[in-house]
């Protein structure tokens, strides 16, 4: 499994490595805050981001697929969002995050807008991406 991280800047890789074993199953994890670190770490196009915004759904499904690539794993997590207090927009308030999960070749996505401060968003996008990992591998 890998993961690739904007607004949660290494939760969901932290939330798997307190894990005691999870070196069996957790191959790394992708800090790509800024867009520059997306497109090299990741792979995803400038052109996508300059399109769509860092956080949009063709970016997130775009991370979880360069992810899976760069760290040739089975199972990938993306996440790209808004965690405030500043940044968000009409279009994208505080809290929209985007997730994409890729597991076994099969990619998904799926957008959540979270309340709180950005603690709160970070935690709770944390958690979500989690989840959607191990409802994807049930």
């Amino acid at each position: 499994m890998a993961t690739a991280e904007s607004c949660t800047g290494g939760m969901i890789s932290a939330r798997c490595t307190d894990l005691a074993g999870s070196s069996a199953w957790f191959d790394r994890g992708f800090v790509t805050y800024s867009n520059a670190a997306k497109e090299e770490l990741l792979g995803v196009e400038h052109q996508l981001i300059a399109q769509h915004g860092a956080v949009s759904e063709e970016v997130a499904r775009a991370m979880a697929q360069g992810a899976v690539q760069h760290a040739n794993v089975q199972v990938a997590v993306a996440v790209t969002g808004v965690a405030g207090p500043t940044g968000g927009s009409d279009s994208k308030p505080v809290g929209t995050v985007w997730f994409a999960w890729c597991v076994n070749h099969t990619l998904e996505s799926e957008k959540m807008v979270f309340t709180g401060d950005r603690a709160a968003v970070r935690e709770a996008a944390t958690q979500y991406a989690l989840q959607g990992v191990l409802k994807r591998m049930a």
